[in-house]
């Protein structure tokens, strides 16, 4: 009877201690938003499949903390974006990682400014995204800084001094990259020697390249994304027109563009924080857990959206935040830690203030043989 009694009363704490431990665990729902269908699809699966990564981490761990990972599809689209934030909150969403991509970004954040719903997004860079909202905060540089690290660092390593631009007047990613580069270019003695402009719906590049042929154009510079600099490069080639192309972070993934040749892409130039090969043990983990789990190669988006859990972690934990707190409880808590917290990622290490932008400092890498290589 005594021996019954005694390992009743282990069990009762062993339960007891269950029961304390489970208390102790938060469970944080983050919503991730972006197009993981469509036009920009290949963005919106990059920071999903980096966030799930991140997630899988974490729960892995047994720590603090268990994320549940809500995902909706925005198409990059800025009305249906609104019907991915509702029904991110409708979910459960304490706080939302995203979105990808700026005209949605802004369309959301201004939403969640008036619900006070607490939004870090890895990738959206337009500076419209964190304007007059305190509750938005960015991972990656905002486009004026993209423009104005550009041409510093052209300046900087003498890689030539006549350059021509060739820039999307119809988006303002590409237009706000533009801008900052051109005034930074000339304070700093470069000359732009042809500037010229496409639409979301060019497919022939060949009047912008030969413009920059004939100007005798050392540098093109191209503030634009992929798609199109996948196009600009292959008429580029065929001109025999050999330059020093520079792009900004929307490049990264012009080796995944589909029917691309790769080797037009060869001393291709970019600032990023972030290459696959870097050698460091944070960035080798992560693109051996990214590469076994989706077959490919991560590229910055996925690594932007990676830090993103770990950052609105490290946010959580200073705001003491609870699994049981609403979006609109939480939101000015994450506001204040944000502000109070320096998280060493795999994109760098980042501190915010409370414009909502990121500091860090970015890097430039080469595409050499088919990989991005820092300098």
């Amino acid at each position: 009877m005594k021996k019954l009694v005694a390992v009743m009363m282990a069990l009762i704490m062993l339960l007891s201690v269950a029961s304390a431990l489970a208390e102790d665990v938060i469970t944080l729902k983050i919503a991730h938003i972006g197009p993981t269908t469509g036009a920009a699809a290949l963005y919106g699966l990059a920071t999903l499949h980096g966030a799930e990564v991140a997630v899988e981490e974490v729960n892995a761990a047994g720590g603090k903390y268990q994320i549940e990972l809500i995902n909706e599809d925005d198409e990059h689209n800025v009305e249906k974006v609104i019907n991915a934030y509702n029904a991110a909150l409708e979910a459960g969403a304490q706080m939302i990682l995203g979105t990808t991509t700026s005209k949605p970004c802004e369309a959301a954040s201004a939403l969640a400014f008036e619900e006070r719903v607490f939004m870090l997004t890895p990738s959206a860079s337009s500076t419209a995204v964190i304007e007059d909202k305190d509750n938005m905060f960015q991972i990656c540089f905002t486009d004026p800084n993209q423009g104005k690290a550009s041409a510093q660092y052209i300046a900087e390593h003498k890689l030539g001094t006549k350059i021509a631009v060739i820039y999307n007047n119809a988006d303002v990613y590409s237009t706000g990259i533009r801008d900052t580069f051109v005034a930074t270019a000339a304070e700093l003695g470069l000359e732009i020697v042809s500037e010229t402009t496409f639409t979301d719906e060019t497919t022939d590049f060949t009047v912008q390249v030969a413009d920059a042929q004939n100007a005798g154009a050392e540098i093109v510079f191209l503030p634009i994304y992929y798609t199109p600099a996948s196009l600009i490069l292959k008429t580029a080639a065929d001109k025999s027109f050999k330059p020093i192309f520079f792009g900004v972070d929307g490049m990264d993934g012009i080796l995944s563009v589909e029917g691309f040749d790769t080797s037009l892409a060869e001393g291709v130039m970019l600032l990023t924080p972030f290459v696959a090969t870097a050698t460091d043990e944070k960035t080798v983990n992560f693109v051996a857990k990214y590469q076994a789990a989706y077959n490919e190669i991560p590229i910055q988006f996925a690594a932007d959206a990676y830090d993103g859990i770990y950052i609105l972690i490290a946010a959580a934990e200073k705001a003491g935040i609870t699994s049981d707190m609403s979006a609109e409880e939480a939101c000015d808590l994450m506001i204040a830690a944000m502000q109070e917290i320096t998280v060493e990622g795999i994109t760098g290490s980042m501190t915010w203030d409370a414009s909502g932008a990121v500091t860090k400092t970015p890097m430039a890498a080469t595409i050499v043989n088919g990989e991005y290589v820092f300098e």
